[in-house]
């Protein structure tokens, strides 16, 4: 078992100053071209942007990130719109109305204990906002128990014309004001889901790199100028085919590639982001790889394409069973030390079994929320290394995520 992790501060932005930033974010990179000399205009001003160089939210955007990737814990994404809650609701059998949803949010975010292993939650719009019943707001919740809240901003996938079915992200407009108001309301990180189609053979297309890539990269520079901590995620996400793990491998990091020649373009503070990507893993027809064979591809990609300067690589758990998100997870820190934290940002491995348990019964309440703690403390421990087993939630198969598209389904 992996040693206890001390309660979190009552003050979150208090938690959130005292993560001491790695080398990386105090060095001069962001202030100098890359012969060494400042960057300057006409009138020996500096020509990076106003929110680079003046802004309060500089140093804690990459505190913030710092304090999100910081070992030990990691993100729980409950950012699912309200059409997919629905249908993860109705699995056991209830409506999806806003009372149905809130409470399932209330289990997960007011969870005795989960603070101790989850550092930020990802919200949807909806949840953003929504108190529990006795009408304490879900962001004072998570703060109290030290977990920064977070947010998609992104509106959903739309179909590229000219492609076989690959797609593009929408949600660019209006995105300053909607950062704004999400930072009002207490979010200090943001989310963006891109999808990137892969197979055997012809996908992914040059077009859907270079469009998600730039969507990627002209979200990051608006969060990042309203104060949200960018959570980038290009998702080679895991689909139907006998396509290979080496296939997954080089076609992830020609993505994170894209990915970085962009936001350098765009002039991202590297140490303000967190990185959401995929493991690397095979096509759903190829028989599941032992966790050691996912690390070793997972983590060589990552070497080639992600920069020292991210505080944190939070991976995506897709597809994958709840115990074999853990697994791999825990297989991977067998490589280290690294540059980046290798921790998670997950979704239906921390939720499914949990939702399973409650049910939407009063009485399974605090069985359910156990379970949630749980799934949290084994992944807390799988990003340390220390994880031993048994799981939680043992067994389980690799699944299809449906995609699906036209909005955010509000």
């Amino acid at each position: 078992m992996a040693a206890p992790i001390a309660a979190p501060p009552a003050n979150l932005q208090g938690a959130v100053s005292s993560i001491p930033l790695p080398r990386s974010c105090t060095s001069d990179r962001l202030w100098r071209n890359r012969d060494g000399s400042q960057y300057s205009d006409r009138n020996g001003k500096s020509d990076q942007p106003n929110f680079i160089l003046g802004s309060a939210f500089l140093e804690e955007l990459k505190r913030t990130a710092a304090y999100i990737a910081q070992p030990g814990k990691g993100i729980l994404a409950s950012d699912e719109s309200n059409a997919t809650t629905g249908k993860r609701l109705a699995t056991v059998g209830l409506d999806n109305t806003e009372a149905n949803r809130q409470a399932w949010r209330e289990l997960l975010y007011s969870a005795p204990g989960l603070g101790n292993y989850i550092s930020g939650t990802i919200m949807f719009e909806e949840t953003l906002f929504q108190s529990t019943r006795d009408g304490v707001q879900f962001v004072d919740i998570l703060k109290k128990q030290g977990i920064v809240p977070g947010i998609k901003v992104d509106t959903g996938l739309q179909p590229i014309d000219g492609t076989d079915g690959e797609t593009a992200t929408q949600g660019l407009d209006g995105l300053g004001e909607r950062c704004r108001r999400y930072y009002a309301q207490g979010a200090r990180f943001a989310k963006w889901r891109a999808v990137i189609k892969v197979d055997s053979e012809k996908h992914p297309s040059s077009t859907s790199i270079l469009e998600n890539a730039h969507g990627l990269a002209r979200y990051a520079q608006i969060a990042q100028a309203n104060g949200l901590v960018p959570i980038v995620e290009p998702e080679v996400t895991l689909g139907p085919g006998d396509y290979s793990i080496e296939r997954t491998a080089y076609i992830s990091e020609k993505v994170n590639s894209h990915v970085f020649r962009f936001l350098n373009e765009y002039n991202i503070i590297l140490e303000g982001i967190l990185l959401k990507p995929n493991m690397i893993l095979p096509g759903l027809d190829v028989p599941t790889p032992p966790p050691e064979e996912v690390a070793k591809y997972t983590l060589r990609t990552m070497m080639r394409s992600v920069p020292g300067a991210v505080p944190g690589i939070h991976f995506l758990s897709g597809g994958m069973s709840e115990e074999e998100a853990t697994l791999n997870l825990n297989a991977l820190q067998a490589y280290g030390p690294t540059p980046w934290s290798l921790t998670f940002s997950y979704g239906r491995a921390l939720q499914s079994s949990t939702l399973k348990i409650w049910s939407g019964k009063e009485e399974n309440w605090k069985a359910a929320q156990e379970r949630l703690v749980a799934l949290a403390r084994a992944n807390s421990e799988a990003q340390l290394g220390k994880y031993t087993g048994p799981h939680p939630s043992p067994g389980g198969t690799r699944i299809l995520q449906t995609l699906r598209l036209g909005g955010a389904g509000k």
